[in-house]
């Protein structure tokens, strides 16, 4: 054992460099996952965010008002109540636009369990009895701010007028127009105005579980208790938490993937670097089983030595990332904070740890193995190696006078055909990850600049109380910013057999058509023609070509597919078409909102207070959301897992590098020989690298381009929002990645090969081995 940990000392100490690359590396990749990990559970589920900064309830029960719902919260595995409230049904109404609602009566103080989530606004207060919290969804469907004053009518009640305080987010299943009703909390004396009549009354509690798995014991007790009869409804965090998820998992997902692509491409270098060193340790292993070293013992020490070096990589970067994660700016921070604090960040570090260990580990075992069965006595080489032979090419190129260096630096790159090929794929793989997180970068920089091509084409969306269709065409069209005004409308619709709803989108005119951008197909022109988004293809099994049917109210509407429209919301499940054609089903359908194009350079913000000024308050005008908003903290963390992504090529160039140089041994003698110059040899294993990268990084940019663009669109197609988004990298860009990666290759080479060509070389074992 003593000789075994001697001897790794000092072959860390005769390669520290080696060594101090591949620990930074393994801690970069390790950093990378977890923080992958964390903004997976914080972005591709925002609803566990809100669940756990709310202390969210895991069961809503909802009862008739007579039951004794408190005694709910005294059973037992109830670890916290909230409530019992009193509730009330009603319509609320602004602009046009309904919403069914369950009013909650809640006092000035916020609940502790199931607490709303205040983002805009204020909670109740005593002295507005007027006021209204509502929760985001039902915010959102009736363009609700702050301020806004809203009609609340309870059925068979006069309609009351109240006035929004806040807008709150809930972990409960959110408003869905027919399905679900939206929630809204007003204090106790208000919702006794709303709705007099003690028996239309009811109660809902929330109650928060020891074991949240729990849930339908939990359920069955509280019928119990009650009575069957007294339940009216129940609501399931496990149901809230399946509807919640929102278009930012492409997020979590797109750091994933590189992150385990920075994985494979560590436990590559890491392999490579072993066996790179066990074909440069050729004679050591031998006086090591000549001196009573077993093969098992060989196969361990090299083993153990590059693990030891990844182990401590791992702990630092596991370390790194949780005492400085939570630290870390903006929403990387805020995801570590709240992945901490989730149940499964109690196993999920150590098994994210661990599967890398055991990855980098069986990465490593075929050059350790290999190692150990070197044989103890020294096999001399054959007299006449194929592999050195000049080839015809080489010769004619000599002869041509091209530059040594290039020529016999091409053949020290290629003269191997397995060696090189491995050493190239090794070199791409992160060069590859680096181009598709640019193309990722791209694409977003396409959203951000080019809304049109994503189905953004409008920036602007407008609508208004008490005027008619042509008074608001007037006031639009008077705004010298705004070059076109596509009337709207919107209505859930279901789909063949009554299993499901849809969005039907009526956009434009017949002559005026909405830019729809059309990713298959073609726009729709003609009568009862349709674009729809990849999500309702998928969902009614259709392709570009077909007729669809659906039901709209009472009425059927029957519409021809003939493209394939980009649709960011929603899931892609929307088919749109002009609005005069949904007026042949209903002639008096009139427009809910109008969709506003604008100059090139103009500003929505001063478009919209304009507009607003214009209409003194009645037209209300919102930017219309674009996804890229959603997704950009990729751009931090991309940046950062290119530079992890780098650090492993340049671990990987190190075993290149020292690859290249021991080959080069023994033809080194020969090049003195025949007369180049110590600086000529140099520049012969420094033009070797350069090749091997200029190889690695055609491959790599080549191979990444299309690799990014299938994938996004790829992602694009699974989250309805459909293929032809992605963006390839500038070709400037592509230039430049393997301009640097060629430059850093030749930079890195320069200082080893100036030694290597500077030594006094002579004939050894090794070089017969």
């Amino acid at each position: 054992m003593r000789a075994t940990l001697r001897w790794a000392h000092a072959d860390l100490r005769a390669h520290r460099g080696a060594a101090l690359f591949t620990v930074l590396a393994t801690a970069g990749i390790i950093v990378s996952l977890l923080l992958a990990s964390a903004f997976f559970a914080y972005a591709a589920n925002p609803w566990q965010r809100v669940f756990t900064q709310s202390s969210g309830a895991h069961v809503w029960i909802h009862t008739r008002a007579a039951a004794d719902a408190a005694a709910l919260a005294k059973q037992d595995g109830v670890e916290a109540a909230s409530g019992p409230f009193r509730t009330a049904r009603a319509t609320l109404e602004r602009g046009g636009a309904r919403a069914s609602l369950e009013l909650r009566a809640a006092g000035p103080e916020e609940p502790e369990t199931a607490r709303p989530l205040i983002t805009d606004g204020h909670w109740l207060s005593a002295g507005a009895r007027d006021g209204i919290v509502l929760e985001s969804s039902v915010a959102r469907a009736l363009w609700a701010e702050p301020g806004d004053a809203l009609s609340v009518r309870a059925p068979g009640e006069k309609a009351r007028t109240l006035r929004v305080a806040g807008v709150a987010e809930t972990a409960e299943p959110g408003f869905d127009p027919g399905e679900t009703p939206g929630v809204g909390w007003v204090l106790p004396t208000t919702l006794g105005s709303v709705e007099t009549r003690p028996d239309h009354l009811g109660q809902a509690i929330g109650l928060r579980l020891q074991d949240p798995t729990d849930t339908d014991f939990a359920v069955q007790r509280a019928v119990t208790e009650l009575g069957a009869d007294q339940v009216t409804g129940i609501s399931l965090w496990q149901r809230a938490r399946a509807e919640a998820v929102g278009d930012d998992r492409l997020l979590g997902q797109l750091l994933g993937l590189f992150g385990l692509g920075a994985l494979l491409a560590a436990a590559l270098a890491v392999g490579g670097a072993i066996t790179t060193r066990v074909r440069g340790h050729l004679r050591d292993i031998s006086v090591l089983k000549a001196i009573g070293f077993a093969p098992g013992q060989v196969v361990r020490m090299f083993l153990v030595q590059h693990l030891g070096l990844s182990l401590l990589g791992v702990v630092c970067g596991a370390v790194l990332a949780e005492v400085l994660g939570p630290r870390l700016p903006g929403r990387i921070g805020e995801a570590v904070a709240l992945w901490q604090a989730l149940p499964e960040h109690r196993w999920a570090p150590f098994a994210i740890v661990g599967g890398a260990v055991v990855f980098i580990a069986a990465a490593t075992c075929l050059a350790a193995w290999r190692a150990g069965r070197v044989p103890p006595v020294p096999v001399a080489r054959a007299a006449t190696d194929p592999g050195r032979r000049m080839s015809g090419t080489a010769r004619r190129a000599l002869g041509m006078r091209l530059p040594p260096a290039l020529v016999l630096g091409w053949r020290g790159a290629f003269h191997r055909p397995v060696r090189s090929l491995a050493s190239i794929g090794r070199l791409a793989l992160p060069l590859l990850l680096i181009t598709v997180a640019v193309g990722t970068w791209t694409t977003l920089d396409r959203f951000e600049s080019h809304p049109e091509k994503i189905g953004l084409a409008a920036p602007l969306a407008a609508r208004a109380e008490g005027l008619s269709d042509a008074r608001i065409r007037a006031l639009l069209s008077k705004d010298p910013e705004v070059t076109a005004v596509y009337p709207g409308t919107e209505t859930e619709a279901l789909v063949p057999g009554q299993t499901g709803t849809i969005t039907l989108q009526g956009l434009g005119t017949d002559r005026h058509p909405y830019p729809f951008s059309v990713a298959e197909g073609r726009p729709a022109h003609g009568e009862d023609e349709a674009v729809a988004g990849q999500g309702l293809l998928d969902l009614l099994d259709v392709k570009v070509g077909d007729w669809v049917r659906m039901t709209v109210g009472s009425s059927p509407q029957v519409l021809h597919i003939v493209g394939r429209s980009i649709e960011p919301e929603q899931g892609g499940r929307v088919i749109s078409t002009s609005i005069d054609t949904l007026r042949e089903r209903d002639p008096k359908l009139e427009p809910d909102f109008y969709h506003l194009g604008l100059r090139p350079g103009a500003s929505p913000e001063a478009v919209s207070a304009s507009l607003a000024d214009a209409s003194h308050g009645r037209m209300e005008v919102r930017e219309i959301p674009n996804p890229a908003d959603r997704l950009s903290a990729v751009r931090g963390v991309t940046l950062g897992l290119i530079a992890v992504l780098g650090l492993i090529g340049l671990a990987e160039l190190s075993t290149t590098i020292g690859a290249a140089v021991r080959d080069r041994r023994r033809d080194l003698l020969a090049l003195k020989a025949i007369g180049l110059t110590p600086r000529q040899i140099a520049a012969v294993i420094v033009a070797g690298t350069g090749f091997t990268a200029l190889a690695a990084a055609l491959a790599g940019t080549v191979i990444g381009t299309f690799a990014s663009g299938w994938m996004i669109d790829l992602q694009g197609r699974s989250s309805g929002m459909g293929a032809g988004i992605a963006q390839a990298p500038p070709l400037g860009v592509l230039v430049l990645i393997g301009a640097g990666a060629v430059a850093g290759a030749v930079a890195a080479a320069t200082l080893p090969a100036a030694r290597a060509a500077r030594s006094r070389l002579a004939d050894t074992a090794s070089d017969v081995l």
